[in-house]
Formats: C-alpha cells, sequence, structure tokens
C-alpha cells in the first residue's frame, strides 16, 4: 500500500519533468540551428553573389525583371540560370561569380539559393495578390538597391502584417493568411 502511494506521489513530478525536457530539447535544438521564420536581419550567404546595389540602384531594373514570377505565382522565386544569363553571356563575363553562373547554365544545373524569407505552414502568402493590391516590394524587403548583400529587414510576425492590413484596409480575417 505504501510503495503504491509513493509510487503515485513521484509519477507526477516525472511526466513533468519528461515534458519540461522534451520542450527544452526542442526549444535549444531551434535555437542551435537558427530556426526562425520571423528573425530580422537573417543575411545567408548565396552560392553566387548577387549585388542588388548594381542591379537596382545602378541599373534600375525592376524587381520583376529577374523576379519573373512575381505577378503571377504566390512565390516571387529566385530567377532561373537563364534569365540571368539573357544578360550575363556577354556582360560581366570576367567577373569570377558570373564564372560561376555561366558553369551552371552550361551544366544544366539550377542554383540551389538560400531562402531569406519564409513563413511557417500554416500561413499562406501571395506574392501576386499583393502585387496586384498595389504593395511596393520594398514595404515588407526594405531598400535593396542598398544592399550588397540581401537580410531580412521585416520579421514577417502577425502583428507586423496585420498591422500594414489594418493600415491599408486589408482583410483581417484568420482565413485570409492562415490554412
Amino acid at each position: 500500500m505504501m510503495d503504491e502511494k509513493v509510487e503515485r506521489n513521484l509519477r507526477k513530478p516525472a511526466i513533468l519533468l519528461a515534458v519540461t525536457a522534451y520542450f527544452g530539447v526542442f526549444l535549444l535544438a531551434t535555437a542551435a540551428l537558427g530556426i526562425s521564420w520571423h528573425r530580422a536581419g537573417l543575411a545567408p550567404d548565396q552560392p553566387i553573389a548577387f549585388p542588388h546595389t548594381i542591379h537596382v540602384s545602378k541599373l534600375n531594373l525592376p524587381c520583376n525583371f529577374c523576379h519573373i514570377f512575381v505577378d503571377r505565382s504566390k512565390h516571387a522565386g529566385a530567377p532561373p540560370v537563364e534569365k540571368c544569363m539573357s544578360c550575363h553571356r556577354t556582360i560581366a563575363t570576367e567577373r569570377e561569380e558570373i564564372r560561376k553562373l555561366t558553369r551552371h547554365y552550361e551544366e544544366k544545373e539550377p542554383i540551389e539559393w538560400n531562402r531569406v524569407y519564409s513563413l511557417p505552414e500554416h500561413v499562406y502568402f501571395s506574392h501576386k495578390r499583393h502585387v496586384k493590391a498595389g504593395v511596393d516590394c520594398k514595404n515588407c524587403h526594405g531598400q535593396v538597391g542598398a544592399m550588397e548583400k540581401i537580410r531580412r529587414v521585416s520579421s514577417l510576425k502577425m502583428g507586423w502584417c496585420v498591422s500594414c492590413h489594418r493600415a491599408r484596409g486589408a482583410p483581417r480575417d484568420c482565413a485570409t493568411c492562415h490554412k
């Protein structure tokens, strides 16, 4: 009888400890791996350096010149190698980064760009819908023309998005953005 009572009294703290340990390990792993869909300032290295300072500021290319799917797809997407080569077959061919680009093109190998912006699975976001509503790319992506290396400037946390929806009179119903 006494052993059963002691066992019952130990069971609650053991379960609490196990649950705490499970979530603690999850949180530590998340922090250690840098898993964050909302951390502003993130600027991952890319396989090929792409100076937006030249393409956007100096050459005045609009975002959709390279990001060809931005106004017709959920994702803006990185440009396909063929799009880059439409200019770089003849422009700046002596530069190392362009030689890397040319190798990808000749080997018909897509470039594995590292995502700068991402959202949780339960969030639905369409670039097409936002572009059609007249939202300027700078609202979310900042002054990319001044960035030698692209970095995340917006947290994309729900409150940040809702404040923009509120200011523009855009829908704020949960189902607008959440699956």
